[in-house]
């Protein structure tokens, strides 16, 4: 039985992710923050780690981002998800009876014009499914979470209204972490992090490898260095794997025109189409 640690409570996105991946056999390990999720991964209390980087509707996730610049672990696996928001509450509570809602603020975010309609406010907590559970122990009448459908079954909570997310294609795309490489894969993605020198033309010339190389890339995303200001990290996906000669050729390239690289892994695309 493989163990797997994530961020939240029984019945969050992020458990959901670890069963479509490694099945429902898997033993998950709830954590309050994505830090702990990276911690346990790194002392080995776990095999691995599930993570979310990025939603389609609201962008990154920079905790995410952030922990992979300083932790040793490496990314090993990638999920795509469905969110589907649920309005959950007490048994006894009806949509009238809401006053609050909470929730993760990516979720409350998600739901904004369905939640601004109800003329309700929002409390921001950790977690979805921690929020229906918070709602059950602390018996709030005129409150309702937002969370998945298996929250709500999980602590035998109401479902008040399916669907509720302000667009249809929501997806939460997640990375599986690892102390160890994935195995090589023929349709692979490689994540690396790099900054380069602050003169014009660096990030161009940088990138530029990819392209004499063929190489499709599929996420820039841009993190303060924290040690100068207006100064960043620059975390890129793309497709291929790092043993891959032309990827080697790129990242032999690409180091020659930065001042600082990491390879995060090498790991098999998400098999989910959207």
């Amino acid at each position: 039985m493989v163990k797997v640690a994530f961020q939240g409570e029984k019945g969050a996105y992020s458990e959901e992710a670890i069963y479509s991946y490694f099945g429902e056999e898997a033993e998950t390990v709830p954590c309050k923050t994505i830090r702990e999720v990276f911690k346990n991964v790194e002392a080995r209390v776990v095999e691995h780690g599930v993570v979310p980087v990025e939603n389609s509707i609201e962008g990154s996730v920079f905790e995410t981002y952030d922990m992979f610049l300083s932790s040793s672990v490496k990314a090993s696996g990638e999920i795509i998800l469905r969110i589907r928001h649920c309005l959950i509450s007490l048994p006894e509570t009806s949509v009238e009876d809401v006053q609050v809602v909470y929730s993760h603020p990516q979720a409350l975010a998600q739901s904004r014009g369905y939640l601004t309609s109800l003329g309700v406010s929002v409390e921001l907590t950790y977690d979805t499914a921690g929020s229906v559970k918070m709602i059950k122990e602390r018996k709030l009448k005129n409150a309702a979470a937002v969370a998945s459908e298996k929250a709500a079954n999980i602590y035998g909570m109401k479902i008040l209204a399916r669907g509720i997310e302000d667009y249809g294609h929501n997806y939460t795309r997640f990375l599986v972490i690892s102390t160890r490489e994935a195995e090589p894969h023929p349709f692979s993605k490689t994540s690396i992090i790099f900054s380069t020198a602050h003169k014009p033309g660096a990030l161009y010339n940088a990138l530029g490898v990819f392209a004499r190389n063929a190489i499709n890339l599929t996420k820039i995303e841009s993190r303060p260095t924290r040690q100068r200001p207006w100064e960043y990290y620059f975390f890129v996906d793309f497709e291929g794997h790092q043993e891959e000669e032309r990827v080697r050729a790129a990242l032999a390239e690409l180091a020659s025109q930065t001042t600082f690289i990491k390879i995060l892994g090498s790991y098999p695309r998400a098999s989910t189409e959207i």
